[in-house]
This record gives structure tokens, C-alpha cells and sequence, in this order.
């Protein structure tokens, strides 16, 4: 009997191993492979080419869902001991049916930092080895489990290199790409990643922007707010959706590719429907649409976007309403330290109430199934 799909996590993620750039990265690069260390002050964190990377305060942070709650202490937490379900899908599975979710969609969590890596063939390399991982963490869930791809955008060609043999040979129905520029280049808009989203269209491959705690990437804002934590994550995660979204609904992108599925994740989506309206007024304006695409950027997002709401957002039934039931996703976050478990689902029917059966089981489920190809 096929799987039935009511409640769809669009947005979960994994805790990658210790051991998997260890066991699983080609052999050429096992002496530049991502390893683990303790910083100068204690603290847990990933190393590559040099560079540092993770939370200042400890890669531990990343496995620690319940801490809202208060059932997690931060403090003390090793990345080793972080949530279970990250690192073993058994385990996942059963947090997955205690909150009755009947599939999740994978990402990163240290991989979420790749796109800070500078050589091409290394970031290549990180991401084949990482995908076979994920691959392999799926398998025994092939109807519940969806690994969403990891591509190294460092280099257009390896990037759509890493998307065919995710599609071909895994079977991935998606990838993820950061909003922020890799290493400094123009936005995703540039003529220069044309083939990228030709390849992607053709492949009908997803692409889930999705954006990770790290400096080491170009990050708008952030540097106003300096030694502000809380008010740099605000500002990461939902600025530079924007910009993206930006450059991929009035710069052209999905202009261009008709057939493309692009989705923004992990940023709130309140936001989405007065930037579509702004976009709209600049496309309607004479003044101002000499660079506006060939359609309203409404309609551009009805027909190539989604966007992902987190289950405390109070304004996910008027924009229900809005943008379209089918237009929206939502995500548990888990196992991360600003994740929602248990409970999200519920949280999320809690703020569906006046919205009929069909529009609430659009949000819960039929967005997702739609940007991922699943329907």
C-alpha cells in the first residue's frame, strides 16, 4: 500500500557523523577532508582549508532541540550527544511518528557550511561524499526519508555535475543552495549560473534555498549588530532570503525557466507577501520596470515558488488566504536548537483554525508534495 501523505515536515535536518567525511569522501581528498576539533577555547567545531567554522559557542548546539522548552541545557551538550533521530533514521522515525509526521525532507546541519569552502573540487567533494551519506541515512525509510542534495556552487559545472548524479543515481528530488553570494560573486540572478537552472528545469530538480550561522559567507546587515546573536540570526536568515528571492523572481530566474521549483526555507514567511506586493508596484510603476521581468512577480511566484512558515507564526492563515494554501510549507527544524519538538504539527493546526479541510491539509502537506515533485 502506497504511502499516504498528510503531514509533511518540508524542512528537517540531519546531524552528519563524526566519521562520514572519514569514511565516505573520494580518497584524493581524505587529507583535506572537513575533521573535528576543539577550538582554543573548548569548544566543539569543524575545520577546513584553515578556517574554523560553526557557532563560536560549539557545534553541541546543533542537536539540541528542546531547548525552547527548557529541556535541554546548552551548556553542557557535546555534538556526539545531540538528538538521536539526527544521526540514526530508526530513531528519526520514531520522533517522526510520535508527532504523527508522515515524511521529512533532509538538510545539513554542519553541511549547511560548505558553501564557505573555497577550492571547487574540495567543496565537490564534500558534498558527493555527504550526499552518498545521506543516500545511505535514507534508505531503509525510502517513503518517509527524502535527502534534499547538497551542491557545491563554488563551480556552475561541478555544482551541475553533483545535481545529475544526486537525481540520476540517488534518486534526490531536490537540492539546497545557500541565499548568500559564494564567495562574493554576483546573485544567483548572474548570466553565469544560467546553465545551472537550465540543468535544474530539465532535470526537474527542486532548489531549496536555505541559509546557515556562519560569517565565513558574505551576510547582509550582520556587522550593524555586532556581538548581537540573536539580532545577526534574525537578520541572516530573513535579509538574505529576501535578497534571493529577489533575484530569483524579479532578477529573472524562474522568468527564464517556467518549469523551475524554487523554494525559500528556514526564514519565516510572513515577509513574502508585502515583498511581492513591493515588487509588483515597481513591476506596474514606468519609473521604475525598465529591469522587471515579463510577468508580475506574483504571478512569477504562483507559478515556480514556495516558501516555508514555522509553526509559531500567527499570520500563516491570512497568508494562507493570500499567497496560496499550496504555497506554503512548513518545517520542524528538528533536531536543531531552534527547532520545534515535539508538538509541531499541532502548533501549526492550532493556527490553520479558520481555514476550510482542504486549504489546511495544502499547508500541512500539499506544498511540500508539490515543490518536491511528490503529487
Amino acid at each position: 500500500m502506497a504511502q499516504a501523505y498528510n503531514v509533511v515536515d518540508a524542512d528537517g535536518h540531519i546531524l552528519e557523523p563524526l566519521t562520514l567525511w572519514d569514511e565516505y569522501i573520494d580518497p584524493a581528498f581524505r587529507e583535506r577532508r572537513p575533521r573535528f576539533v576543539i577550538d582554543d577555547n573548548g569548544k566543539e567545531r569543524l575545520t577546513v582549508e584553515g578556517k574554523l567554522l560553526g557557532n563560536p559557542r560549539g557545534i553541541g548546539s546543533l542537536g539540541s532541540v528542546g531547548v525552547r522548552q527548557g529541556a535541554v541545557r546548552l551548556d553542557s551538550l557535546r555534538y556526539a550527544d545531540g538528538k538521536k533521530g539526527g544521526f540514526d533514521p530508526h530513531a528519526r522515525i520514531i520522533d517522526m511518528d510520535a508527532d504523527r509526521i508522515d515524511a521529512a525532507f533532509l538538510y545539513p546541519s554542519l553541511g549547511l557550511f560548505t558553501g564557505a569552502v573555497e577550492d571547487p573540487p574540495l567543496a565537490a567533494a564534500m558534498c558527493r561524499a555527504y550526499n552518498r551519506w545521506l543516500a545511505d541515512y535514507c534508505k531503509p525509510y525510502p517513503e518517509r526519508l527524502f535527502g534534499v542534495a547538497m551542491l557545491p556552487m563554488q563551480s556552475v559545472e561541478l555544482a551541475i555535475e553533483e545535481m545529475r548524479f544526486a537525481r540520476e543515481a540517488l534518486g534526490m528530488r531536490g537540492g539546497f543552495l545557500r541565499p548568500n553570494p559564494y564567495h562574493g560573486k554576483k546573485m544567483i540572478n548572474d548570466p553565469i549560473y544560467e546553465k545551472f537552472w537550465a540543468a535544474a528545469e530539465e532535470l526537474g530538480f527542486s532548489i531549496g534555498f536555505h541559509e546557515g550561522s556562519t560569517n565565513a559567507m558574505p551576510t547582509v546587515g550582520v556587522d550593524r549588530f555586532e556581538g548581537d546573536r540573536a539580532a545577526r540570526h534574525m537578520i541572516s536568515h530573513t535579509m538574505e532570503m529576501m535578497l534571493v528571492a529577489m533575484a530569483v523572481i524579479w532578477g529573472g530566474v524562474v522568468d527564464r525557466h517556467p518549469r523551475l521549483r524554487v523554494a525559500f526555507l528556514e526564514s519565516g514567511g510572513g515577509w513574502i507577501a508585502p515583498w511581492l506586493d513591493r515588487m509588483d508596484r515597481h513591476f506596474d510603476d514606468q519609473g521604475f520596470n525598465d529591469t522587471a521581468p515579463s510577468m508580475r512577480p506574483s504571478e512569477l511566484f504562483q507559478r515556480n515558488c514556495w516558501i516555508s512558515f514555522e509553526p509559531v507564526e500567527n499570520s500563516i492563515a491570512v497568508l494562507a488566504d493570500y499567497i496560496g494554501a499550496h504555497k506554503i510549507m512548513w518545517a520542524t527544524d528538528y533536531p536543531h536548537q531552534d527547532g520545534f519538538y515535539p508538538g509541531a504539527p499541532q502548533m501549526i493546526r492550532d493556527r490553520l483554525g479558520p481555514l476550510s479541510d482542504a486549504a489546511k491539509h495544502q499547508v500541512l502537506a500539499g506544498g511540500a508534495l508539490g515543490f518536491y515533485g511528490l503529487n
